[in-house]
């Protein structure tokens, strides 16, 4: 990936001209200023990154970055940014995605994008709902929510993108809220250095048909009881002074009070994002009490582009044909020529 060597840049260098027109107080401007904030420390010329995104809310952002970008379809993005990439991979590229985007029209797109680990960014608006198309349930939308499409409450079950994500055997997931742009910028960060396929999943508020989804989690008295942010190496702990913990008990993860029934300091689950088994990792994504944030799985994989590159070398080698003409003229050919 080409660096941008003496350029330094501040992040008012990846703001466009265009007005940002999302409803007043949306999470969107919130993960903008994240991104754009994060750009700089990636290290990265302008000129070599380009933002592709569907069709949502979240999809406007390729207008507000100051970069290369492509604004698709429903449900595309994924095959579209992997031309992008497969096409020259020295680029830096970031999907703009929603959870009815990603997972409903585009689910299939999404997941085999993960599976063959393209060195993608994909970052998931999930608002649980549908926001742009004014408020039907989306593939994450709790069970038994009212929508306008679900009046008598939705009876899908709904997506974990997190479960997708490392079911699909992906090797980076994290998770944030639109609430923390200080970790939000520091996981953008942690999601360009991977090689292959990153998810973030950014818990994002929808203040028109959705508001205060995620205010179990986020408000302010909440949040120390109810997010446990992880970082590779360290103990998984959380809560208001820091008593609480992860602990496993048999197959099963449980939260833990230090102190109380024997439970001591060193009885907390130490977060290893790097461990290949995604076993744990998997178990961390689908917690709901506490909610897990931070980078809960980044684990080094080949990346799909660098295998395309060795059998393109390996054909070329190795055939017969070293150009369209030769293919054109090997076996029996013969000439037309007028009367």
């Amino acid at each position: 990936m080409a660096t941008t060597e003496t350029q330094e840049y501040t992040y008012k260098d990846f703001a466009s001209d265009q007005e940002v027109r999302w409803c007043p107080g949306c999470g969107d401007y919130a993960i903008l200023k994240a991104v754009q904030r994060a750009m700089p420390e990636i290290g990265v010329k302008k000129e070599n990154i380009v933002f592709v995104s569907g069709i949502g809310c979240s999809s406007r952002f390729p207008y507000y970055m100051n970069t290369y970008g492509f604004h698709g379809i429903h449900g595309r993005a994924p095959a579209l940014a992997t031309g992008v990439k497969l096409a020259n991979p020295e680029l830096s590229v970031w999907e703009i995605t929603g959870d009815g985007d990603a997972l409903a029209i585009g689910g299939n797109h999404f997941i085999h994008a993960i599976r063959r680990n393209v060195d993608l960014n994909i970052l998931l608006f999930n608002n649980k709902i549908y926001g742009l198309t004014k408020g039907q349930f989306s593939p994450t939308t709790d069970l038994g929510f009212k929508t306008k499409s679900s009046p008598q409450g939705t009876i899908d079950n709904p997506f974990n993108p997190g479960e997708l994500v490392i079911g699909a055997s992906g090797n980076f997931f994290a998770r944030v809220t639109d609430t923390n742009p200080k970790l939000m910028q520091q996981i953008f960060i942690e999601s360009a250095k991977h090689k292959g396929t990153s998810v973030v999943e950014i818990m994002q508020n929808c203040v028109i048909f959705n508001d205060k989804v995620f205010a179990p989690y986020t408000a302010k008295e909440n949040r120390a009881d109810h997010i446990l942010e992880v970082r590779h190496g360290e103990p998984m702990r959380f809560g208001a002074n820091n008593e609480k913990g992860l602990v496993l008990k048999g197959f099963k993860l449980e939260v833990a009070t230090i102190g109380e029934n024997g439970v001591t300091e060193d009885d907390i689950l130490v977060h290893d994002a790097h461990e290949p088994d995604s076993t744990l990792h998997m178990m961390l994504a689908k917690l709901h009490d506490p909610i897990v944030n931070g980078v809960i799985r980044d684990v080094p994989a080949e990346t799909f582009e660098l295998r395309m590159q060795r059998q393109v070398e390996e054909i070329e080698r190795t055939s017969k044909f070293k150009s369209v003409n030769d293919l054109f003229t090997s076996g029996e050919t013969w000439e037309i020529k007028p009367h």
